[in-house]
């Protein structure tokens, strides 16, 4: 069992920063895939980044590619998404997800989710 607490978002100017955090309980936290979704006001949920359980792979939407990093301290059981360059279209709530195996980028794949955390962006 995981679980997972998401916490960093908030209110920030268009251009700005933030950096997210996924914290997990659980001794197997490191055999997992952590991915980022978020979903955004009458949209359906989508994908923004993941990566490995080592981190050795990491994995980004196109929308966000250069803009946003993903990067995960096992030892620390945090998997971290620094937004830098933030636009209004990536207001939405930040969801964190854990997966044991399957296709990053797919949420039915991940098998626990934490509760999200609100970004919002203006302009």
């Amino acid at each position: 069992q995981v679980q997972l607490v998401e916490s960093g978002g908030g209110l920030v100017q268009a251009g700005g920063s933030l950096r997210l955090s996924c914290v997990a309980s659980g001794r197997t936290f490191s055999t997992y895939a952590v991915g980022w979704f978020r979903q955004a006001p009458g949209k359906e949920r989508e994908f923004v980044a993941a990566i490995s359980w080592s981190g050795g792979n990491t994995y980004y939407d196109d929308s966000v590619k250069g803009r946003f990093t993903i990067s995960r301290d096992n030892a620390e059981n945090t998997v971290y998404l620094q937004m830098n360059s933030l636009k209004p279209e990536d207001t939405a709530v930040y969801y964190c997800a854990a997966a044991l195996s399957g296709k990053p980028r797919r949420d039915y794949e991940y098998d626990y989710w934490g509760q999200g955390t609100q970004v919002t962006v203006s302009s």
